[in-house]
């Protein structure tokens, strides 16, 4: 079954965000800086139709926890069909902001990479706020990363709030062209200052 992302995009356009699913190549790049041989639990926010989870699940060893959200309730049936019974994956119907509590439900100590498909451009301030406070703080007990895909970087101060961003890639290749911007936690030098 196809997903019609234009309807879902008109019944919720605060949390989808998206009028076509994201590129094979924007998938590519989203993923690109993950260590796939060295992380043991990877989560993903807002994964959709599943463009990036498949491209994590091809990637990720077989021991490797995957805690997979989606808050809309078409795309989390979407996912679940597709990927129920792909070992150590789990699709949770539920919301980022609760991540700390998914974590404990699935037994992962931590978290290496969290991947985010999130409108933070739409997305009511406070939300967004939860999301990132809960982020950094799972990222910041491992050293981890935080990989999340904007069409502007309009965000870009509201990241800055939360992390040091490494790295920001761009991909033409995607309706519409987006940004990738890989984070960490602030250090301790960038809070104080």
């Amino acid at each position: 079954m196809k997903t019609n992302f234009i309807l879902e995009y008109i019944r919720t356009p605060k949390t989808i965000g998206a009028v076509a699913p994201s590129s094979k190549y924007l998938a590519e790049k989203m993923i690109k800086n993950i260590d796939f041989d060295n992380c043991s639990v990877i989560a993903e926010y807002g994964a959709g139709t599943g463009i990036f989870t498949a491209e994590v699940i091809r990637h990720k060893k077989k021991s490797t926890k995957f805690l997979v959200i989606e808050r809309n309730d078409r795309f989390y049936r979407i996912l679940r069909r597709k990927f129920a019974k792909c070992r150590n994956v789990y699709v949770i119907h539920g919301n980022a902001q609760c991540l700390g509590e998914y974590m404990r439900k699935y037994k992962a100590d931590k978290i290496d990479y969290i991947i985010s498909g999130l409108p933070f451009a739409s997305l009511p301030h406070d939300i967004s706020d939860k999301i990132l406070a809960e982020t950094r703080k799972i990222i910041s007990q491992s050293d981890g990363k935080f990989i999340t895909f904007q069409y502007t970087l309009f965000k870009r101060k509201l990241f800055e709030k939360f992390f040091d961003i490494t790295k920001i890639d761009f991909t033409a290749i995607n309706l519409p062209p987006a940004f990738v911007l890989t984070m960490k936690s602030k250090s301790k030098k960038s809070k104080q200052g």
